[in-house]
């Protein structure tokens, strides 16, 4: 893995509105992060600390007040081209076949849209092989009525990786899964990660794929969102799910549940 930092957020704040901004009010404030090249971080934290809102501003979809993002080496102006985005609900269009689905950002971001027509066979084949590999081959042809959550979200993710993003952001994306799709996914999403290595930026509530799935955690406190903590995760590669019932896995599990229990805590006492 690369030390070059390929996601740089300096001294970031966002406040959502030019009289918030005039009240000093904030939703995230003083975010410093470097995030190596091919580096998978996940970001933690209680309801309403801002996760979300660090997603925008990562994606590019939200300037921030204060402060500069870059990635790749280039201060972020507007929307990303080289990132792709998966989210809870997995929205995919109920009108369009799930191979459809997959190729809809080749229909949209440069260079494949320019392409679309001359490559359209190479491009589909890109789209059933990477179906393939997420276990849906043979689904290409059904709608997203005919598939079950689970598979929905793979099409989502193969939707948000098929132009070949260097960034993935996932915000939530197997939070609606029963347990066992859930980490089935993980493993899915592991694996494609080590196989094309581009970078991850994943927000989730549960502490267990984060600590599966990520080489750091960051700890956001209650709104205006700060990041409390960075803990490295120094468990062997690639992991099984076995070692989710390791003492050394449980151990960091806690430890994040200690901070974050105590991010509420405090929210509560100020509340009273």
């Amino acid at each position: 893995m690369s030390t070059e930092a390929f996601v740089d957020f300096r001294d970031v704040w966002l406040a959502y509105n030019e009289e918030l901004l005039a009240q000093g009010k904030f939703a995230v404030e003083a975010i410093d992060l470097k995030v190596r090249r091919g580096e998978f971080i996940a970001i933690v934290g209680p309801s309403g600390c801002g996760k979300s809102t660090f997603m925008k501003l990562a994606t590019g979809l939200k300037p921030p007040s204060r402060g500069e993002i870059r990635v790749d080496g280039k201060t972020v102006h507007g929307p990303l081209k080289i990132s792709g985005m998966a989210f809870q609900s997995a929205s995919l269009l109920p009108w369009r076949t799930t191979l459809a689905n997959v190729m809809l950002p080749l229909e949209i971001v440069e260079p494949f849209r320019s392409e679309l027509k001359t490559k359209k066979q190479e491009f589909e084949a890109r789209a059933r092989a990477l179906l393939a590999r997420v276990g849906l081959a043979g689904y290409e042809d059904k709608f997203p009525w005919q598939l079950s959550g689970g598979m929905q979200q793979r099409a989502s993710i193969c939707r948000a990786l098929i132009h070949e993003p260097q960034l993935l952001l996932l915000d939530e994306p197997f939070g609606a899964l029963d347990a066992f799709t859930r980490e089935e996914l993980w493993c899915i999403l592991r694996d494609l990660q080590a196989a094309q290595g581009f970078n991850v930026i994943l927000v989730t509530h549960d502490l267990r794929e984060s600590v599966f799935l990520a080489d750091s955690i960051y700890v956001m406190t209650k709104s205006p969102g700060r990041f409390l903590m960075k803990r490295e995760v120094n468990l062997p590669r690639p992991r099984d799910l076995d070692i989710t019932y390791t003492p050394e896995f449980g151990e960091i599990v806690l430890e994040l549940r200690g901070h974050i229990g105590a991010l509420k805590k405090a929210g509560a006492e100020i509340a009273q």
